[in-house]
């Protein structure tokens, strides 16, 4: 018993390093959120493709689940966004509301919002969003999206 019990102290030391840190209050995982949310609406709404795959965590870990199953990692997001992107492709104005934001950990926040895309004055689509943003390299960046 004691042997496994010493066996496990590395892994329950680093389990306490690892949520050592404070989570964001509510106040700051909302602000996180609606800054994260804000550059992405731009870079979509000027066409910079790049700038909006950039607010997606480059690794495999990295989803987004569609109606046709789940995406892995960003080169893969970004090749379903592409032609939305491409010469002559309808990419929508796209802006989101309703955004609540929860802290779920030192480096996490849960955010559920609307989103809404708009061709001058017609609402095309709007739908739920749900994401996991996480801080990497100082960056909040997505790790989960789920947008129906």
């Amino acid at each position: 018993m004691r042997i496994a019990s010493l066996a496990l102290l590395p892994l329950a030391l680093a389990a306490c390093a690892s949520t050592s840190g404070s989570a964001p209050d509510s106040s700051t995982a909302r602000t996180i959120a609606l800054s994260l949310l804000d550059r992405g609406a731009r870079a979509w709404n000027r066409g910079d493709l790049d700038a909006f795959m950039d607010d997606y965590l480059d690794g495999p870990r990295t989803s987004f689940v569609t109606n046709q199953g789940v995406l892995h990692g960003r080169a893969e997001i970004r090749q379903r966004y592409a032609p939305r992107f491409a010469a002559g492709g309808v990419r929508d104005s796209l802006s989101f509301e309703g955004v609540e934001a929860d802290p779920i950990g030192p480096d996490a926040v849960h955010v559920i919002a609307w989103y809404k895309l708009m061709r001058g004055d017609s609402l095309i689509a709007r739908g739920p969003t749900s994401l996991v943003l996480m801080r990497a390299a100082g960056q909040w960046r997505i790790l989960k999206d789920h947008s129906s």
